[in-house]
């Protein structure tokens, strides 16, 4: 309560009314605006469609398009002496200076060219009178056509200003999660030393920020380029960089309060934000080696470039962080609940419907952070050990990232033309269904007790019951979809899901809060094998459920949560994000991709090169970067290899999520600790301390030894059946 009350008081209270109002109001309005601005297009689709069935008339010819402005009478003079017209110009011609050596036109051709201008002339009188007529006719088009225009002036604004939107997110974003020590580092500082060197390697990182978004500036300025709308965007990245390093210094001066003591060096560079180190590799190779200092800045232009992408990607957060308020993963565990099934059958039931909600959230990630803490808590109830509870989570949003609508297939798509969203999407269903029985195949060879299952007369029926308070919400999906496949005549798709979900998961949450009946909790206890029965297991007293936390959040009070970790991941990934694509830059400057050979002649030397280049790419950077610098630099020499571009693409995503589970980095296990709390996996680590190399890693072991195998068959296979004319 101390802290509680030191956190509402000085620069305390200045950093919360920040972190959990402003910002937290400033990127609602923003996500909000984002949404309207998706589903403008569908309703002015709409609105276009429902003016030409009211006012337009087939008999006459007349469409709504044409009454979208109001009639202007013609120019042209209506009736005219065709005799003297061509008279006058017969004398018009003859009097050029030129026709002395062009000639001048006949007679019969000047009359021509006047009776063709007298008939285009008529005609446009006619279409006026005709379109004048209607409009009286139908009185009510004018209000319509102002409705409509003025809609599409709204949206067309917001499509204009998408890049705009996007920076002020990111700057909101970003300055609370800097002030809420919320960058994605290897572990979380905890000690003094943490905190120090966390201050000064941020303040290290914002500065050189700063300095490149200001030489970019400059440079700019200086091309004498007009800069338009992207002045502001300027001014943007210079006014966040710059409120970054004076928030690092003051955190320097006055560290955070330590939650730990003690310490060392060593631990303390673990905690320094994965950004932070890219910032200080990139801002000290560009300005002091390759006399770039705008290169940091330049880089960060990506994000504007492609702001569409990243606006679908903080929808896709935000609906990530609807989806932790709402009850549908519990009440779907519900539904398995009743087997009491071996955590390894368990597991891969998860990791199995865990894909389709990675899939329509967007990347991995975001359904680590948002279902990862219960995930984790259910497989460890089922008897499974911590750390195998710690690898599922790790691996919950990694199947999911090659099927319909992900999208990094959507990223990968429009920067190869070579490959389309539809193939992609077609061999990612072969690439997770292995991958998927390759992780059921291996935890069963590992596991002491393969299979345990209740009795079916006695589950079924609590199964049953189970998928009963599961309709309602299948229910909402449906209604939702067939609101926009009906009335707005557009489906659920790649294209579409960034703005259809996070309205879908919204209906939820307001069903969810709307609701008076208690949440049910999972009960109490952890599974004994040697007795075959959960340990210390309770149901929880009907006082309790009631006054779960849960049940206490009302709508806007979830939205306001919601909302708030949305802030926080934005600010965390985008900005990881960004300064990813500013390290592929760097990359391709050094030419380190142009190293790649271009005269092997062994494709399978080829692919196995891919392969571990894949991975590493994987282990260092974020996938969005990471696409963006293989389409331009690997994909295009693996393509005159003779490498089919769908294969290639399906190595490079397995890859991808080999390489966000594999150390160093392993970023899916650095959001799975975010979501589960450093306090859980300490506790994991030390109750495997005593025990062999694998189950002491086995969180880390676990998903390399499914993914790697997935990741050989994918590389290889293909093409040994291609050599041997099995498949063209």
């Amino acid at each position: 309560m101390q802290n509680d009350d030191q956190n509402r008081s000085g620069l305390g209270l200045l950093r919360y009314i920040w972190t959990e109002w402003v910002s937290t109001f400033v990127v609602l309005v923003l996500l909000l605006l984002t949404l309207v601005i998706g589903t403008g297009e569908m309703i002015h689709g709409q609105l276009l469609r429902m003016g030409e069935r009211i006012y337009g008339d087939p008999a006459s010819g007349m469409q709504y398009s044409f009454l979208r402005a109001e009639p202007t009478a013609p120019k042209c003079e209506r009736n005219v002496d065709i005799d003297a017209t061509v008279q006058k110009q017969l004398k018009i011609d003859a009097a050029d200076e030129y026709a002395d050596f062009f000639g001048v036109r006949s007679e019969a051709d000047v009359r021509a060219a006047v009776v063709q201008a007298q008939q285009v002339c008529e005609e446009s009188y006619v279409f006026y009178d005709k379109a004048i007529d209607h409009i009286e006719a139908n009185p009510s088009i004018r209000a319509y056509r102002n409705f409509e225009t003025s809609f599409f002036g709204l949206f067309k604004f917001g499509t204009e200003n998408r890049a705009l939107l996007l920076v002020i997110m990111v700057v909101f974003a970003a300055i609370s999660a800097t002030l809420k020590t919320h960058h994605i580092g290897l572990r979380s500082p905890a000690t003094r030393i943490d905190f120090r060197l966390y201050s000064i390697a941020m303040l290290v990182a914002n500065a050189f920020l700063a300095f490149s978004s200001y030489s970019q500036y400059q440079s700019m300025i200086n091309s004498g380029v007009p800069l338009g709308e992207m002045k502001y965007i300027y001014w943007l990245w210079m006014i966040l960089f710059s409120t970054l390093t004076l928030i690092s210094l003051f955190q320097v001066i006055k560290l955070p309060k330590p939650t730990k003591e003690g310490g060392s060096i060593g631990m303390a560079f673990l905690s320094i934000p994965l950004y932070a180190y890219m910032a200080i590799t990139t801002g000290v190779n560009f300005t002091f080696f390759m006399d770039y200092p705008m290169g940091q800045g330049i880089y960060l232009g990506q994000l504007v470039e492609f702001s569409s992408i990243f606006l679908n990607l903080a929808l896709f957060i935000w609906a990530g962080m609807l989806l932790k308020q709402t009850r549908v993963v519990d009440l779907f565990l519900n539904i398995l609940r009743p087997w009491n099934l071996a955590p390894e059958t368990l597991t891969w039931l998860i990791l199995l419907a865990a894909a389709l909600p990675t899939a329509y959230t967007g990347a991995s990630g975001i359904f680590v952070i948002a279902a990862g803490a219960i995930i984790y808590k259910e497989v460890w109830n089922a008897g499974g050990r911590r750390q195998f509870a710690l690898a599922a989570t790790a691996m919950s949003g990694s199947l999911g990232v090659v099927l319909r609508p992900c999208l990094l297939i959507v990223v990968v798509a429009s920067l190869n033309k070579e490959v389309t969203t539809d193939l992609l999407y077609h061999y990612g269903i072969y690439v997770f269904l292995l991958s998927s029985t390759l992780f059921l195949v291996i935890s069963l060879f590992i596991a002491d007790n393969k299979f345990r299952i209740a009795s079916p007369s006695v589950a079924a029926p609590q199964s049953g019951r189970a998928f009963l308070a599961v309709i309602p919400y299948i229910v909402i999906f449906v209604l939702t979809w067939m609101f926009y496949k009906f009335a707005l005549s557009t489906d659920l798709n790649e294209f579409t899901a960034p703005v259809m979900m996070p309205v879908i998961l919204l209906m939820v949450v307001l069903f969810d809060k709307l609701r008076h009946e208690p949440a049910p909790l999972p009960p109490v206890g952890h599974w004994d094998a040697t007795l075959n029965t959960q340990a210390n297991a309770e149901p929880v007293p009907a006082v309790e459920r009631a006054e779960s936390p849960l049940r206490q959040l009302g709508f806007w009070k979830s939205i306001h949560i919601s909302t708030s970790e949305t802030v926080g991941h934005i600010g965390a990934l985008i900005i990881l994000m960004a300064l990813s694509v500013s390290v592929g830059g760097l990359l391709e400057r050094m030419e380190i991709m142009e190293a790649f050979p271009t005269d092997i002649s062994s494709t399978i030397l080829v692919i196995t090169m891919i392969v571990g280049l894949m991975i590493f790419v994987g282990m260092i950077m974020d996938p969005f970067g990471a696409v963006i610098l293989i389409s331009a630099t690997v994909a295009p020499v693996a393509y005159q290899y003779g490498i089919d571009p769908v294969h290639f693409w399906m190595i490079t995503l397995i890859g991808f999520e080999l390489g966000y589970v594999t150390p160093p980095v392993a970023l899916n296990h650095l959001l799975a600790r975010q979501s589960i709390g450093d306090a859980e996996v300490a506790e994991a680590d030390a109750e495997v301390r005593h025990l062999s190399f694998y189950y002491r890693y086995e969180r880390w072991i676990l998903p390399v030894i499914v993914l790697l195998p997935a990741m050989l068959i994918i590389a290889y296979v293909p093409y040994i059946f291609k050599l041997f004319g099995w498949y063209s």
